[in-house]
């Protein structure tokens, strides 16, 4: 790793981190880089689904149904 980041976390949020962290047998670090890559994952495809709402909405697709029914 080349990166370092410090960050804070109070007493619950650390002892769920603990937990995590020996249930999965992981480490500390493993674990919140995957928590990380997990909601920064999320966090991209919200904002890719908020530009291309204009476009869909343009053709029609207002709700995920609209979708699925046009491709099966």
């Amino acid at each position: 790793m080349k990166n370092v980041i410090t960050i804070r976390l109070d007493e619950e949020l650390d002892k769920m981190l603990n937990q995590v962290s020996r249930k999965l047998k992981q480490s500390r670090s493993e674990v919140v880089r995957d928590s990380l890559r997990r909601q920064l994952s999320i966090h991209f495809f919200e904002a890719l689904r908020k530009n291309a709402l204009p476009f869909a909405e343009k053709k029609g697709y207002l709700i995920d149904e609209d979708i699925l029914n046009d491709i099966s």
